[in-house]
């Protein structure tokens, strides 16, 4: 069956079996068949993929904040966590790192970093139960710091 007998058998194609759409379109497109391509689901399917990329990270970013700030200031519980703080700013960082590889999420980074710190802060807050004052206002970090694989805050104060 070629593909476009079974776009003509089977018009709601995306809606009925998603993966063969997938599978269906991929081919057109390897095979430059144009004239049937579902055009309408694939730009869908194309912007959702930009919107995914910038969630990813918007949540990567939010995540690597709230374990920077935990680090820098949730002191009571520093001695106890400081390693597994440690070990997931590297991970969120690393994530975070790849897809600021494009230059267009790197200045959506930028973009986004002073509304994803509001969140961060939140978060932040209601973990810990500090006083919403423990923390800065406005982001403490730069976006070169958020990004040093090498960058913790006061490290050597809080080396153990």
């Amino acid at each position: 069956m070629t593909n476009k007998t079974l776009l003509t058998i089977q018009p709601n194609l995306y809606e009925e079996d998603y993966y063969l759409w997938i599978e269906t379109t991929l081919k057109q497109i390897q095979n430059q068949d144009i004239e049937n391509l579902d055009w309408q689901h694939l730009a869908e399917e194309i912007e959702a993929l930009g919107i995914e990329q910038r969630r990813k990270v918007e949540s990567y970013l939010k995540q690597l904040l709230i374990h920077l700030l935990l680090y820098c200031y949730w002191e009571t519980e520093r001695e106890f966590c400081q390693r597994g703080w440690k070990n997931e700013i590297a991970n969120f960082r690393d994530e975070l790192e790849f897809s600021c590889r494009s230059k267009t999420l790197y200045n959506y980074f930028l973009g986004c970093l002073d509304a994803v710190y509001l969140k961060a802060k939140r978060q932040a807050i209601n973990k810990t139960g500090l006083p919403s004052a423990t923390f800065p206002e406005q982001c403490p970090f730069t976006p070169e710091e958020i990004l040093n694989s090498d960058y913790f805050p006061d490290s050597d104060k809080n080396e153990n």
